[in-house]
């Protein structure tokens, strides 16, 4: 059954003669882990935001559980994002002056969930992603990389959404730091049932999931020119 169902969308950008994208039908069934593989400009990042609810389509219709998140007002939008769904993005965006706890009560806080025991959840996220529950205590800025990396992943998964969207996550790490990345969201999906779509270039990353899309192939927007979005 699909979580995502995507129908004749069109997007263009303000002042754009062309649209960035547009796709005829774009659907995820849930529990799928799947890569969304495009160039650099292809419009990936566009058509994650298009799921997350952060853009709207000019026409066409985007479904994520049942419901037309288009049709939201952005207050219903904001609140169904927080509630269902996890984005880890390419430079994790944790705020530096808040400790890993503070981050991941603010996220709780968005989806109106600030009255849980932070404390526990987190300690258990940690310790699942194989770092020390004491983390909770320092702040983002004091973190290393791997650590940050991990940490956006707690965040994206603190309010157990249905869907994880990942944009380009992994474009800075080397190999082996890219694919334990990887292997660590796999994992999460493995225990949680959460559906997954996961945007890159690289086309190695494929060999992870359930299924490649290869997004030049389902957007007629792209078809014949190249984009520069």
């Amino acid at each position: 059954m699909p979580l995502i169902n995507a129908n004749n969308l069109v997007f263009a950008w303000p002042g754009a003669s062309d649209p960035t994208l547009s796709i005829d039908d774009f659907q995820v069934n849930a529990g799928e882990a799947v890569f969304l593989r495009g160039a650099s400009g292809s419009g990936k990042s566009t058509l994650l935001s298009l799921l997350a609810g952060t853009l709207t389509a000019q026409t066409g219709s985007v479904q994520i559980l049942d419901t037309d998140i288009g049709a939201l007002s952005a207050r219903k939008r904001d609140q169904f994002r927080a509630q269902h769904i996890g984005i880890v993005f390419q430079q994790f965006n944790l705020l530096p002056f808040l400790t890993v706890a503070g981050n991941l009560r603010l996220a709780s806080r968005f989806a109106g969930r600030a009255n849980r025991n932070i404390l526990s959840r987190g300690t258990e996220l940690l310790q699942a992603l194989r770092l020390e529950p004491d983390l909770l205590e320092r702040q983002a800025d004091q973190l290393s990389v791997g650590q940050q990396q991990r940490v956006a992943i707690a965040r994206a998964v603190i309010n157990e959404p249905e869907l994880l969207i990942a944009d380009e996550p992994t474009s800075a790490l080397d190999s082996d730091a890219r694919d334990n990345f990887i292997n660590l969201l796999i994992n999460f999906r493995q225990l949680t049932g959460c559906t997954i779509v996961f945007a890159s270039h690289d086309r190695q990353l494929a060999r992870f999931f359930d299924r490649s899309i290869e997004l030049a192939d389902i957007n007629k927007a792209t078809k014949g020119r190249t984009s520069n979005v």
